[in-house]
């Protein structure tokens, strides 16, 4: 998640520079045709391209409506997991105590299995966040791309590429839990399981009466649907016979976009120069050079239709990139961050020690 007020404009040409100098080859070799080898013909009406031109407007608007529906609805999402979490830790701390035992627990036992039970809750929020790092086939593209490479690479850091989920989890939760967990494969879900498990004991040593228990198995089941939410964005991606037409329709109306162009700026060219034919001196080098403009004002149209080009390929990349928001991108939710703030409150609120600091960012990109 970018935090800056806007993002700086040098950021955004770099990022896109390759297509603007490819942009701006596409632009020239229709004027080069049509001002130097003399193809006057090769142009396209404006008004049928100008129609196009609307609908890949609409197209593109509906492709990046539904991927900020998707970004904000994570985000909901992510908010749902911060206040179920402390929700949690408040029951743990609260419920779990010696009013029903009829053999008492220590203070320091007490304290004990309210940590395991944070732990443990901290181990399935990461579980859960690699999970969703983890690359599907339709998100290669965009870390594959050289550009979202390089501005990776250069930019920001994603901790789920550099530190192994084993080393990430295995501090949380006992070495035969770990092997239980590793042994099968939806981690997160797992780490519940055992979180119920471990629930059902501590029912059974009389630590939760019957009320409690039901109390914080509905937080489990709370985390289970959060999670099934989470997956349910991560493993659908946006359609696919949508996203592909829509690239599609913005490629053909780019490549078209220069011949429609052209037409209207030999014409303007023409009205100068029928104006230059009253000017009373034109000898003078003044409108030597304004005629010289209005012959070959065509080439003028270079710079707009790149322009042009620049804008509709950019919506529709901003599009794509904030179409998976958890993929480990700079306008993804940022999910390590809100899971180690989850972290840094919930064992503050049972007075844990050895707390983690929070993550500490750079270039102003929260992941």
């Amino acid at each position: 998640m970018y935090t800056r007020r806007i993002f700086p404009i040098k950021g955004v040409i770099k990022w896109t520079r390759r297509h603007i100098f490819f942009f701006l080859i596409l632009s020239t070799i229709p004027v080069v045709l049509f001002d130097v080898v003399g193809l006057k013909w090769l142009h396209v009406p404006w008004l049928p391209l100008g129609v196009m031109g609307t609908a890949v407007a609409f197209i593109v608007s509906f492709k990046n409506n539904a991927s900020y529906d998707r970004l904000w609805e994570a985000r909901k999402i992510w908010g749902g997991i911060v206040n179920a979490s402390r929700s949690w830790t408040i029951m743990v701390k609260d419920f779990i105590n010696n009013d029903h035992t009829k053999e008492q627990f220590s203070n320091d036992q007490l304290h004990g299995i309210h940590k395991e039970l944070v732990h443990r809750h901290v181990a399935w929020l990461t579980a859960l966040r690699y999970q969703l790092r983890a690359d599907k086939p339709w998100e290669q593209h965009l870390k594959a791309g050289k550009s979202n490479r390089e501005f990776r690479e250069s930019q920001f850091l994603v901790c789920e590429d550099t530190i192994p989920i084993e080393e990430a989890i295995k501090g949380y939760i006992s070495e035969d839990e770990y092997k239980e967990v590793f042994a099968k494969g939806n981690r997160a879900s797992q780490l519940l399981g055992v979180q119920s498990k471990r629930l059902k004991e501590l029912k059974q040593q009389d630590l939760i009466e019957d009320f409690r228990h039901m109390e914080l198995s509905n937080m489990l089941v709370e985390f289970y649907t959060l999670q099934g939410k989470s997956e349910r964005i991560k493993n659908f991606p946006y359609p696919r016979q949508f996203a592909t037409l829509n690239y599609m329709f913005v490629w053909i109306f780019i490549i078209l976009l220069p011949f429609g162009i052209m037409e209207g700026f030999e014409e303007i060219g023409e009205h100068i120069f029928t104006d230059l034919a009253g000017h009373e001196s034109h000898s003078s080098a003044l409108h030597k050079a304004q005629e010289f403009i209005a012959k070959h004002f065509v080439w003028f149209s270079i710079p707009f239709s790149t322009l042009l080009a620049w804008v509709f390929h950019t919506m529709e990349a901003i599009g794509e990139n904030t179409e998976n928001p958890f993929e480990g991108g700079p306008n993804d939710v940022p999910i390590t961050n809100m899971s180690r703030g989850i972290e840094i409150d919930i064992r503050q609120l049972i007075d844990d020690t050895d707390i983690p600091e929070p993550y500490t960012w750079k270039n102003d990109i929260i992941m």
